[in-house]
């Protein structure tokens, strides 16, 4: 795993974009992660998961977030007699470590980011569904994110993502 503070030195001395391949070296990356649900009512349920990493290393396992905090809630649909649908709202902060920031900045590529010109600004996210059952077995999905600065970049975005989900189980 590479040092985000290595690769930048390296590619300081070097006069290259930083590169984790030769600075790789056998390493961990702790972390940890709350995940807190709770029910208010029989239909109203909130939630917050907050997680925080050792972001000088590159991210090797899902996506470059180092610090992020997530609340949000959902809502069966007993009220308009659909009791197994499920309607819900989350929003998310999402920050990167000062080496990563550095790393991104001078031009390094992560798993999903990276284009050279990185100027910083945490990724937020506001994100809603819908979850109906449509049939025996059948659920379906529709969702919206709306993402102000995308992969930490205030010159990137805002963009919007709207998502449909099928999903079958027998």
């Amino acid at each position: 795993m590479g040092s985000n503070r290595d690769a930048v030195q390296l590619g300081a001395l070097t006069g290259t974009t930083p590169e984790m391949v030769p600075v790789r070296r056998r390493a961990s990356r702790p972390g940890a992660a709350l995940n807190v649900e709770q029910a208010v009512t029989e239909d109203l349920g909130v939630f917050l998961r907050a997680s925080l990493n050792d972001g000088g290393k590159k991210a090797y396992e899902f996506t470059e977030i180092n610090r992020s905090v997530a609340v949000g809630l959902s809502h069966k649909g007993t009220r308009w007699n659909h009791p197994d649908n499920v309607v819900g709202l989350a929003f998310v902060d999402n920050h990167l470590s000062r080496a990563a920031q550095t790393y991104f900045s001078a031009g390094g590529i992560g798993i999903l980011i990276g284009d050279g010109a990185l100027r910083y600004r945490p990724e937020q996210i506001v994100e809603t569904y819908y979850s109906a059952v449509l049939g025996k077995g059948f659920t379906g999905t529709f969702d919206y994110q709306f993402i102000s600065n995308p992969a930490y970049n205030r010159d990137r975005g805002p963009v919007s993502i709207y998502s449909a989900r099928i999903h079958y189980e027998f």
